[in-house]
């Protein structure tokens, strides 16, 4: 899976880009450079882990470069506000493609390798999964976020442009919480402490209560009308599919 795991680098970083890029206010980030960027950096990545080496490296290689240009492109086109299952379909596929192809992918040599070896890390992984740890990671941050809204759009949680006042506006704070409970159910489960991970899920839940529950209220005058139903599945269905990332990397990191 070695391919793989230069296509999720590049992906983690191109998103990684994209959220970190000034945004004007009530328009999309300005973000036409990335493709290239993305693309420059699978096929760095893929060079310097020796995996243009053979031809099986090539074609996967080859191949991944279209998956992540595909999805960048649509993934732009989602944050304008269509084919978000068009986005969400192409990333999956991009990834399919490299699991069903992963026999033909070379081992990581070059100068990544020996850097390894040389560096004589605390913790001394093989090449191979060192570089797809890198790739899972970075995942679990930028890319993470931009699926869950996706399925969130695709569901119905979500409308396909922001609305003023809107759930996503009220909980904002998942967009960081996302990425670090992430971050720390991956590390927990590859620590093999799956317990503590199931600790940190059901903290989230307890510390969300209280705000879920005020938009059950209404205001003094009885006005406000109660949107704790809308907001209840935005908060479920983004949370069951941030955990499924960071479960899917566990996977794949077994």
């Amino acid at each position: 899976m070695t391919v793989l795991s230069a296509l999720l680098i590049a992906i983690g970083l191109a998103d990684l880009l994209r959220s970190l890029a000034p945004q004007p206010s009530e328009s999309p980030r300005e973000t036409r450079g990335l493709p290239a960027i993305g693309v420059l950096v699978l096929v760095v990545v893929a060079a310097s882990a020796g995996l243009l080496a053979t031809w099986g490296g090539v074609l996967l290689t080859a191949l991944a470069v279209i998956g992540l240009a595909a999805w960048l492109v649509c993934a732009e086109h989602a944050d304008r506000g269509t084919g978000h299952g068009r986005a969400l379909a192409v990333f999956a596929g991009a990834l399919l493609v490299q699991l069903l192809g992963s026999g033909w992918a070379p081992p990581v040599t070059g100068w990544l390798a020996d850097w390894l070896a040389w560096s004589r890390l605390p913790w001394q992984p093989e090449p191979d999964r060192a570089l797809l740890l890198v790739g899972l990671v970075l995942v679990q941050l930028a890319t993470g976020n931009r699926v869950v809204r996706l399925v969130l759009v695709t569901t119905g949680a979500l409308p396909a442009q922001p609305v003023v006042g809107a759930v996503d506006g009220e909980l904002r704070g998942g967009r960081l919480l996302g990425p670090l409970e992430r971050l720390f159910i991956l590390g927990l489960g590859l620590a093999g402490e799956l317990t503590a991970a199931g600790l940190v899920i059901a903290a989230k839940g307890l510390i969300r209560w209280p705000e879920l529950k005020s938009h059950s209220r209404t205001d003094e005058t009885g006005r406000r009308r109660s949107d704790i139903d809308k907001v209840t599945e935005y908060f479920l269905v983004g949370s069951f599919v941030s955990w499924l990332v960071a479960m899917t990397a566990l996977v794949l990191a077994a």
